[in-house]
């Protein structure tokens, strides 16, 4: 198969809280704290809460600095 190099930097808009919380490390508790918080932001589907991706790069340090940002 061939594998093309937009496909490979596709990221996820949202994940589930308790993917959030397998790929940040932290528990499913903190995670909710964190929500409850207006740390991490979410959207409701239903009654399913979903974590925005972009979100939890910012809080672990791996999304956009200023620098990289254009303004």
């Amino acid at each position: 198969m061939i594998e093309r190099a937009w496909e490979t930097r596709i990221e996820p808009l949202t994940v589930r809280v308790m993917t959030a919380a397998r790929i940040t490390g932290l528990s499913r508790s903190r995670i909710y704290e964190l929500i409850q918080s207006g740390d991490l932001e979410t959207t409701k589907v239903g009654r399913a809460t979903l974590v925005q991706y972009r979100s939890l790069k910012l809080l672990t340090g791996n999304g956009p600095s200023s620098a990289d940002t254009p303004g």
